[in-house]
């Protein structure tokens, strides 16, 4: 075999290798393969090649590797134990950028199933491989290490501190201001995993200067880039009030709010979310968010979104609600009671409907101003059916049953309250009945209302035990009308009447 003949074979060795990893890499994409390909033991011949001294064959095999173990987690576990893992990370502080965005890509991969995979790789020592690349100058690169830092990160806050240990922080905060957008998304989106879990890691993320940097970002046209900062500010915010005050500070606001408009609804669904995380700490706070108009545009949202994407909007209006009188009447004046009781009766997701009963318990609960505000609104026989209805969870149930129990003893509106008289169980019906107790004796209008509506003759109708509270409200009712009205609208009177016709005799 002369030297020629030599080198036409090894030609058609290369040429086979990379045929094999590039349909490999191509069948890896679609679903419908893995199984296949997996049963074919495709791992065990993906791996040598991932030392091939073809740099694109590397490449394509790593490739081919990140695609299968980002499928599922029994393929991830397949990499762990076929000991890529060394290799890979050996070949990111080796090869060309091209190699190091693939096997940046396979520890992806496998970090994202599961806190134990994520660990497999820290175990491997990829976090300061992946560190490393951040300092690439290639964007791809530092991308592709950003991403696979945020996967490790997300899942628990000892991941994400070991994340933190490595010095990935600081490198982050620096993507986030390079002019490329997508490493500039993927950054972001690092640091709100990182940020996510403890006071402590939300504040080491600060300590870099990134809510300055975040905050530059809030008006960036890319709506995919909004999405990341609004999550990275909402985990901050979420954790305290000084970090909620820091993120105040940026002077995000009133700038935020016209993101409320952004086409993109995972933009409008974060910027609510950052809204509710930072209400919920303070009255300050709160009111700061109420003077910019933050309540007024958090109410038009809820009337041009649905489904969970509201639910962000609904928590933060009743967290404004529950802290103050004033608060609660911004809402109610900002027209949030009327888009509320839209919402719930829009919406067939019980745990929105409980978001949306817990939060009118906030607004009712203070004055008979506040809970008159809820109960025009037809909310309270809503409320009722929700608690009572078996179907309901038990969760909703519990929101709807506390909700009526915050707003009941505020409320003196009786024409509201006089439908609950007739489907009211007993805990509820007691609040109710005491409400009237409290009213009719000072109001003489009301006392003939009740009369002519059926409200007395039901009352008469409600069996309590002696000695009861609710036994007691009845009598306080009653002894504002003369004996023989009561006597009347007590169920049996018209026997009564009638045997006294009977035994009647003309004279």
């Amino acid at each position: 075999m002369n030297q020629r003949q030599v080198l036409q074979v090894f030609e058609q060795y290369q040429k086979s290798r990379t045929q094999f990893v590039q349909t490999i890499a191509e069948l890896a994409t679609r679903p419908q393969n893995i199984e296949a390909l997996q049963n074919a033991g495709v791992m065990s011949l993906l791996r040598p090649l991932l030392l091939d001294v073809v740099p694109t064959i590397q490449q394509t095999a790593a490739l081919a590797l990140g695609r299968l173990a980002s499928y599922n987690e029994d393929l991830a576990e397949a990499v762990v134990k076929g000991d890529i893992l060394p290799q890979l990370i050996y070949s990111l502080a080796e090869q060309n950028r091209f190699y190091k965005k693939a096997a940046a890509f396979v520890l992806r991969a496998v970090a994202k199933h599961s806190p134990a995979l994520a660990q497999a790789v820290v175990d491997c020592g990829a976090l300061d491989a992946l560190v490393i690349s951040l300092e690439e100058f290639d964007p791809d690169v530092k991308e592709a290490a950003a991403w696979a830092l945020g996967y490790i990160a997300r899942h628990n806050a000892n991941l994400s501190q070991e994340v933190v240990d490595a010095g990935a922080v600081p490198l982050l905060v620096l993507c986030i201001q390079e002019p490329e957008v997508a490493l500039k998304r993927i950054a972001a989106s690092a640091l709100s995993d990182i940020a996510k879990h403890s006071p402590e890691l939300a504040q080491t993320v600060v300590d870099t200067g990134a809510i300055a940097h975040l905050a530059q970002m809030i008006l960036n046209p890319d709506a995919k880039l909004k999405r990341q900062v609004f999550s990275a500010l909402s985990q901050i915010s979420k954790h305290s009030v000084d970090l909620a005050e820091m993120v105040v500070e940026a002077e995000i606001f009133p700038a935020v709010l016209a993101c409320l408009r952004d086409p993109d609804e995972y933009v409008r669904k974060n910027v609510t979310t950052l809204m509710r995380e930072i209400t919920k700490h303070t009255p300050e706070l709160s009111q700061m968010i109420v003077n910019t108009g933050g309540v007024a545009a958090v109410v038009d949202y809820l009337g041009d979104s649905h489904g969970n994407v509201r639910l962000s909007g609904i928590m933060m209006l009743g967290y404004v609600a529950a802290h103050s009188e004033n608060l609660a009447m911004a809402v109610i004046v900002s027209k949030g009671v009327p888009q509320l009781a839209l919402c719930l009766s829009e919406e067939p997701e019980e745990h929105i409907k409980a978001a949306i009963a817990w939060a009118f318990g906030q607004i009712g609960r203070h004055t008979p101003e506040h809970a008159r505000a809820v109960a025009t609104a037809n909310v309270l026989p809503n409320l009722l059916a929700l608690y009572m209805d078996t179907d309901s969870s038990e969760d909703l149930q519990v929101k709807a049953k506390k909700a009526l129990k915050s707003i009941l003893p505020k409320c003196t509106y009786l024409p509201a309250l006089e439908p609950l008289l007739y489907e009211a169980p007993s805990n509820i019906l007691k609040h109710v009945v005491c409400q009237f107790s409290k009213v009719l004796p000072r109001d003489s209008k009301a006392r003939r209302l009740f009369v002519t509506s059926g409200g007395l003759k039901k009352v008469q109708e409600i069996k309590a035990d002696p000695g009861s509270a609710l036994q007691e409200y009845i009598n306080s009712i009653n002894s504002c009308y003369p004996e023989e009205i009561v006597r009347y609208y007590s169920p049996g009177y018209s026997e009564t009447l009638l045997e006294r016709v009977e035994k009647y005799q003309p004279v």
